[in-house]
């Protein structure tokens, strides 16, 4: 970064900026819930489609709407940086509502509505032009919604640079106020859509989706921008070209002064202890530091890759020390992160199948009030935000105390683990008693609510834990990348609990279209099970990592 440009950002960022990008995600968060969370009934109702396909259809919805953030992410961090992209999301974002809002209110975009009652209007299947529009609308929300996610969280961090413990409660902000947002699209938006009107609701969406453009582009004067550092990839494939190209060298005999720093003298202490102390280790190390170490020769200097000034001459047989410790760096967090898919795709299966528990079970409040059944894991949201709230305000700081230091990304992550399987053992439990309820519809859809609340808790301790340890260990050029991974956990996790059911489905008669002639319960216990084999993997994963940059 230019000495101009540095110069201009120590004027900005701070606190000063926390209510534009609050404000920002706030507004996102209420239209992505909105237009996206609630599309399993859109679907049934208004389109005619099966359950169990609509609910594999909305993982796959959701899927891409968490997959989209790394894509935004790797153009942040290589070409256009985090504001440009959220900016540009959002105006796609915006495209796909104004879509669906036509879907909505023009009835010659959907098919007939069915006549149950009377046979008179058998249910039809929407037309290829009617599916064409639907799934254009909604791949254009997911895909501008997911842009703007996680990078405004790199945004936020941003603002805050080299400064880890503001950091930190930034992200618990960013998570509660993510939530607060989701919260008041499931209660309001959502009876507004199933009982009300969609295009109505949709249209609440579209104005909460321009205020939140209006929050991020207003303070755009006064955040401290990120400068685009080109594409790291290009980086991590000249490290694994350059290894190829040198693995018959010997590392024994290798000195420090035989590795090419770059001329950057503000990282190579770290990492020239580093290499030192691998070099000079003669008891046998664990198979992945002997795998990380591997990479080391991409930066051993040899004859001709030089010139008389010490600069590169072949940049694809030689990288610098820093580009080989951000290559490893990556590889050695990539176990961690894959536990975290393993916890994503049972919550992903719970919350689908739950909706339609919901849609089986009495869902009324009084004798006239009856919530929408995609607002039971609104539960998730309420108790995340208040998990978030005490964690940040009480018990942290109770932890400081008695410990003299906060916890760990790693102690978090664990516990969210936790209280993420007993919420996945309490669903089963309740859907055992529902089943042997006489009357499904006389069980109160209240019955849900304490296995969404245990994940809700078991989620405000994994998403800051994971944001934070990736913003943390990941090297500098990839911080939208970082935040986007968790994005890229529920994404992949949406997709695997789309092909758990349907290999469930398959398989087993546990879910068949009517779910009262299922076995839900089983398949739950089936999650259980999966959650405590993945836990044992974290606890095997965390107990050999070592904190990189911490």
């Amino acid at each position: 970064m230019d000495e101009s440009c540095e110069g201009s950002n120590r004027k900005r960022g701070g606190w000063m900026t926390f209510p534009f990008i609050t404000g920002a995600v706030s507004g996102f968060s209420l239209a992505s819930t909105g237009m996206m969370e609630n599309v399993i009934v859109y679907l049934i109702k208004e389109f005619n489609i099966k359950s169990i396909a609509a609910a594999q259809t909305s993982n796959i919805i959701n899927g891409c709407t968490s997959f989209s953030p790394l894509l935004a992410a790797l153009i942040a961090d290589s070409f256009l940086g985090s504001f440009t992209v959220a900016s540009i999301s959002s105006f796609v974002s915006l495209l796909g509502t104004i879509l669906l809002i036509l879907s909505a209110s023009l009835k010659s975009l959907r098919p007939q509505p069915c006549d149950d009652d009377h046979g008179s209007n058998p249910c039809k299947s929407p037309s290829s032009l009617q599916y064409a529009i639907l799934y254009t609308a909604l791949a254009l929300t997911a895909i501008g919604f997911g842009g703007t996610r996680f990078i405004m969280a790199t945004l936020g961090a941003n603002q805050f640079h080299n400064k880890p413990r503001d950091q930190s409660v930034f992200f618990n902000w960013f998570f509660f106020t993510l939530h607060v947002g989701s919260v008041a699209s499931m209660t309001i938006i959502f009876y507004i859509q199933t009982d009300l009107s969609w295009s109505l609701g949709f249209g609440l969406c579209a104005m909460a989706n321009l205020i939140a453009m209006a929050f991020l582009l207003f303070g755009y004067p006064f955040y401290r921008h990120d400068r685009p550092q080109g594409s790291p990839f290009v980086d991590m494939a000249r490290v694994l070209v350059a290894t190829s190209r040198k693995w018959r060298l010997s590392q024994s005999s290798s000195s420090v002064k035989d590795y090419y720093y770059g001329g950057n003298e503000t990282l190579p202490e770290a990492t020239r202890l580093r290499i030192q102390n691998q070099l000079a280790q003669h008891k046998k190390l664990m198979h992945l530091v002997q795998f990380c170490s591997f990479f080391n020769r991409a930066a051993l200097i040899t004859e001709g890759d030089t010139d008389s000034e010490g600069r590169i001459v072949k940049p694809w047989r030689l990288c610098s020390v820093e580009q080989v410790e951000n290559l490893k760096s990556i590889i050695g967090i990539l176990p961690l992160w894959s536990t975290t898919i393993f916890l994503s795709t049972p919550i992903g299966v719970l919350t689908s199948l739950a909706i339609l528990q919901a849609m089986a079970m009495d869902r009324h409040i009084g004798p006239h009030f009856q919530f929408p059944p995609a607002s039971v894991p609104v539960a998730t949201l309420i108790s995340t935000s208040i998990t978030l709230t005490l964690l940040d305000r009480l018990l942290y700081p109770t932890w400081h105390k008695l410990v003299g230091k906060d916890p760990t990304a790693l102690q978090q992550i664990g516990l969210g683990h936790v209280f993420s399987v007993l919420g996945l053992a309490v669903s089963a439990v309740v859907e055992w008693k529902r089943l042997r309820t006489t009357e499904s519809l006389s069980m109160s859809a209240f019955w849900l609510v304490p296995q969404f609340v245990l994940v809700g808790v078991g989620v405000a301790f994994d998403f800051p834990g994971q944001v934070g340890l990736y913003y943390q260990e990941f090297p500098e050029s990839l911080k939208s990348t970082s935040t986007a991974m968790i994005s890229l956990t529920i994404g992949t996790g949406s997709y695997l609990s789309t092909a758990v059911i349907d290999v469930v489905r398959r398989s087993t008669d546990w879910l068949p279209d009517d779910i009262n002639d299922g076995r839900i319960d089983n398949m739950y216990w089936l999650l259980v099970v999966m959650g405590g084999i993945n836990f044992g993997y974290f606890l095997v994963c965390a107990s050999f990592y070592k904190y990189q940059r911490g």
